[in-house]
């Protein structure tokens, strides 16, 4: 939970109470917050403090954090960890709005407004990351996605705090982006063989 939010000219000193992720972490560590990879600068018990650039702000629904904010933490993936979803690399890509928010029997019903530059990553049962949750694509429209959240990944993440209208962020699935990359410079390489 944030505990503090203190805007400076350069940064905005953020401080998040942790109740098990502050274990064995030190000043220089890297922490996703909500998804968006920070480091931590000051550290005391539970409190980590961190120092968010403005363009971090700009980018990312960290502007939007306030004291009392539920915010998800997560550490990064060590190199001999099993890996249980896919890769969440902590750049956020941007931010989209929750659009609908709402209770389907046991689980629950997401769904979130996308940017339109981001919506072609997204893919039916493809992967994707909401505030650094590891999630799958149920269902894609036009400009949005439908994801369902069961019972425990509400519980234990700031879902159970959303409200239609939030702000979330959204990682695309990084292996979509480097195909795309890959494809583009390809035909670009083409290209410039054939002249």
């Amino acid at each position: 939970m944030v505990t503090s939010v203190r805007p400076g000219a350069k940064s905005t000193e953020l401080t998040v109470r942790a109740t098990t992720v502050h274990r064995d972490l030190r000043k220089g560590s890297s922490i996703a917050v909500n998804g968006a990879c920070l480091t931590v600068v000051r550290k005391r018990g539970p409190l980590l403090g961190f120092d968010v650039l403005q363009e971090t702000l700009r980018v990312t629904n960290l502007q939007y954090v306030k004291p009392g904010s539920l915010v998800n933490l997560e550490r990064p993936l060590r190199a001999d960890a099993r890996l249980g979803g896919h890769f969440v690399l902590g750049h956020v890509d941007g931010v989209g709005t929750i659009r609908r928010w709402e209770r389907s029997g046991k689980d629950w019903v997401l769904e979130v407004n996308v940017p339109k530059f981001l919506m072609r990553y997204l893919i039916y049962k493809g992967s994707v990351a909401i505030d650094g949750i590891s999630l799958t694509v149920a269902d894609v429209g036009k400009d949005w996605i439908r994801i369902w959240i069961i019972p425990h990944t509400r519980k234990v993440t700031n879902l159970r705090q959303a409200r239609v209208g939030d702000r979330a962020n959204i990682e695309v699935d990084v292996l979509g982006k480097y195909v795309e990359e890959l494809l583009s410079r390809n035909t670009r390489l083409k290209r410039q063989t054939a002249r």
